[in-house]
């Protein structure tokens, strides 16, 4: 696909601010969605993987996705920065909207909605370099070369990421020999700086131990100010202390095709969805009835 100017793509000349104010009311206002799905599927081949998705990501929030294993959750969330794109058999029906720009339109730059929507996968994945040069490759990437606009970054990014007392004295040591929890850490700080709008994050808790996973907690809770987030978890009650908002998803038989697919089951306020949720599938596999 070709590249665009930032006119035609969710991009520098677009309001990418998260200080929205909210109405007289103190509730959401249209202009705080930052994604809007509607009758979004996932195809891999002939496979529909997830069906007919409709919801709205507000800007300044944690949205969480749970259901049982299987039931799309990490599809729907690849979907939102066009990772399944990497995958040959993979497409998308209906539309998935970034702050009003449809991210499938045939002239969007799909590297440029990677830059903007940056993600965290389930394993640490540091690069075999220095934990410097970790944080300073998307940069690099995108044309910065001074040295000191470079350590400026990557002290910043370290910073936001919770990082920086842990590591500045050795910023020149391979990122390998760091602790998971601490390779998790420099995993978000390197998305952070590429200047990202909004944080996919994939289960980046199942990898670690309780301390570590407080820890990333405590870091998305601090960064939601800044980002939009999206979390994929299996951990509910992860997904009850940290999010603003849970979709449910669970995985029933296609009519059109007869196989299993993913479906968005409900979708609302997290403490909604704990404590009162609308649909019994709910209801059945928060209270472990199922799934």
């Amino acid at each position: 696909m070709s590249s665009v100017t930032s006119t035609d793509v969710p991009a520098k000349g677009m309001t990418l601010s998260t200080d929205e104010p909210a109405n007289a009311s103190g509730a959401k206002s249209a202009e705080d969605v930052v994604f809007q799905a509607t009758d979004l599927s996932v195809f891999y081949g002939d496979f529909r993987a997830v069906r007919d998705v409709n919801l709205a990501i507000h800007q300044g929030e944690i949205t969480a996705l749970i259901g049982p294993s299987g039931c799309g959750k990490s599809t729907v969330l690849r979907s939102f920065n066009r990772m399944n794109d990497l995958i040959p058999t993979a497409r998308v029906e209906g539309l998935l909207q970034y702050r009003g720009v449809d991210l499938y339109h045939p002239k969007v730059d799909p590297v440029e909605v990677r830059r903007r929507i940056g993600m965290v996968f389930q394993k640490p994945n540091p690069f075999p370099k220095s934990i410097f040069d970790n944080v300073a490759y998307g940069p690099r990437i995108a044309g910065i070369k001074n040295k000191g606009e470079l350590s400026d970054i990557v002290e910043a990014s370290l910073q936001r990421a919770a990082l920086w007392d842990e590591v500045k004295d050795r910023l020149s040591a391979s990122a390998t020999g760091m602790s998971g929890g601490q390779q998790q850490r420099l995993c978000i700080a390197r998305a952070i700086a590429s200047s990202p709008d909004v944080l996919l994050m994939d289960e980046p808790c199942s990898a670690l131990d309780p301390i570590a996973t407080a820890r990333i907690e405590d870091l998305m809770a601090e960064l939601k100010h800044d980002y939009t987030i999206m979390i994929v978890t299996h951990n509910m009650q992860q997904a009850a202390r940290v999010s603003d908002r849970t979709a449910f998803f669970t995985a029933e038989v296609d009519p059109k095709t007869e196989q299993r697919t993913g479906v968005l089951v409900e979708y609302d306020a997290t403490t909604t969805i704990f404590s009162n949720p609308a649909d019994e599938r709910t209801e059945n596999y928060i209270t472990g009835r199922f799934g």
